[in-house]
């Protein structure tokens, strides 16, 4: 998921470096006037009056010093004036310009750890409390451009420094109820509505941290929640929708916290606004993937696939698929989610015809997509690989288990065709990366155990393994022309039940201890029993 992208103003292409080809200039006056051009010392004399200041130590503590003193002044004046703002008005107007002038800064990002040490960073935050909300604008404006990426590149400890500061002064909490008191019928706060949000997505760039951090302290998931709700697409509809992505994409404690905040059935009513329609534009398109992308994070945790199944999420995906529009693969990506480790969602599933809109997909009947397509079918078939695995995995037994594996009987197994047809291909991409290996040895380029394993996962290997997986449940069915047909296939590709044997054998030696030991323990008991039954 990429951070919103920051668009240049045509004014800032003006006089701009690159613009070379500029009509030639009139003819000079110098001439007239004994060779000297007016035009030039005018502007020479221009800039002796507005010097250019060079950004050092000096000035930062300049720029400080002008701040505080305009800030001193403008409290004194309300405090002197409560109820006469033409009285303190002017102190304001001044205030506002000494904020703008501090913009400077962001060009020497090297002079942040100053700028702390100095203790200007709890009075600019302070202002985003300011009575005067044009104010607390500025003051935003201002740390979005302190903390913006492109300043802070090559600038790691500068950045943190800044933003450790702010954190600690609660700019995180100020920001937030700051986002709460703006209203988008106002241009400028729509605007400082925007600002806010990249300002709190710059500040997780620089710290990971505040993205727990930011919701532990603040109402800022409440806020997007309410916001991703409404009817109407906007701009910052669109990037409420990816920070919460962000803040939901790494962070098991987040997906936990925003379940509790009833955001499974938030994200699914967010959904719901485009399961029979396509987004109008590019950017809402991009919001859509966003909310599905944070819709999958969010079904990471146990307790919000329970969520999931209650909302009616899957009767929902399924409703999507059914729909054929451009959420198509994303419905399926979330009943992958819904549906991994979690076999309420899996009988959920079957119960309302799943199987029926699933497997036809299985086969390679895929709605057109305008993406690419070939990548676009080999996630969506690695996705389909995945949620049978996760099908076979938690139907166990009873009529369900007689209708998943009923599918790969009828119409001649054309499932299981399939199946191996998927293998093949796997198992040659795995297979010449293998040889790559063998290549970068034979050059003297060494590369270790797990190396080469995570290069063949990316190369294809874990769905080959979960294909063997799937071949394993037909297998241990024990049903005559299931394993009939799977003998005949294997005997056609020159394959024998030892290769699958092998596969299944390093899924065993690889199944991590992320879930506890004793989930390991009941993986490898699984996949075992498989490699005994081939």
């Amino acid at each position: 998921m990429e951070a919103a992208k920051r668009k240049r103003n045509p004014a800032e292409y003006e006089d701009d470096e690159y613009d070379t080809f500029k009509p030639p200039p009139p003819p000079s006056s110098a001439a007239a006037n004994g060779g000297i051009d007016l035009s030039l010392l005018e502007a020479l004399e221009k800039s002796q009056q507005n010097p250019v200041e060079v950004l050092d130590i000096k000035t930062v503590k300049k720029l400080v010093l002008a701040f505080e003193r305009r800030l001193k002044e403008n409290i004194a004046a309300r405090l002197k004036y409560p109820d006469q703002p033409e009285k303190f008005a002017d102190s304001e107007v001044e205030l506002h310009e000494e904020i703008e002038k501090l913009k400077i800064l962001a060009g020497g990002p090297e002079f942040y750890p100053e700028l702390v040490n100095l203790g200007t960073i709890a009075s600019i935050t302070s202002l985003l409390n300011h009575e005067n909300t044009d104010i607390a604008i500025d003051v935003v404006g201002l740390l979005q451009d302190l903390t913006d990426e492109d300043v802070l590149e090559d600038n790691d400890e500068p950045a943190q420094i800044l933003v450790d500061s702010l954190v600690e002064n609660n700019a995180l909490e100020l920001l937030v109820q700051l986002l709460g008191k703006m209203s988008d019928s106002d241009p400028d706060e729509t605007a400082a509505i925007y600002s806010i949000l990249a300002t709190v997505e710059n500040f997780i760039e620089v710290k990971p941290s505040v993205a727990e951090l930011v919701c532990e302290r603040t109402k800022l998931m409440k806020w997007l929640l309410t916001r991703i709700k409404v009817r109407e697409f906007d701009g910052n509809k669109q990037y409420a929708s990816e920070i919460l992505a962000i803040l939901l994409q790494s962070s098991t404690v987040n997906q936990k916290r925003l379940g509790q905040l009833n955001g499974v059935d938030a994200l699914l009513q967010a959904v719901a606004m485009y399961k029979s329609k396509d987004p109008k534009t590019p950017d809402e398109e991009e919001m859509v993937e966003n909310l599905f992308d944070a819709l999958c994070c969010l079904l990471m945790p146990l307790e919000n696939k329970e969520k999931f199944v209650k909302s009616e999420g899957v009767e929902l995906m399924i409703i999507i698929m059914n729909q054929k529009k451009m959420c198509y693969g994303s419905a399926i990506r979330a009943l992958d989610f819904a549906m991994t480790n979690y076999p309420p969602a899996c009988e959920r599933f079957v119960d309302v015809m799943g199987l029926k809109t699933a497997f036809p997909a299985f086969m390679g009947k895929l709605p057109l997509s305008k993406k690419n397509k070939k990548r676009y079918k080999e996630e969506l078939e690695e996705r389909l690989v995945s949620l049978v695995a996760s099908l076979f995995g938690g139907i166990l037994r009873g009529s369900r288990r007689d209708r998943l594996l009923s599918k790969f009987v009828e119409n001649e197994c054309e499932k299981i065709d399939r199946l191996m047809e998927l293998y093949m291909r796997y198992s040659n991409r795995v297979k010449l990366e293998s040889e790559r290996f063998d290549q970068l040895e034979l050059d003297d380029l060494e590369m270790d155990e797990d190396e080469k394993y995570n290069r063949k996962l990316e190369a294809g290997l874990y769905t080959l393994q979960l294909i063997a997986v799937i071949l394993g449940h037909l297998w241990t069915s024990e049903h005559p022309r299931i394993r009939a047909r799977i003998d005949l296939l294997l005997k056609q590709q020159k394959l024998t039940k030892q290769d699958v044997k092998d596969i299944l054998q390093e899924y065993h030696d690889n199944i991590g201890d992320l879930e506890g030991p004793e989930e390991k323990e009941r993986g490898q008991s699984k996949i075992q029993r498989f490699i005994s039954s081939f």
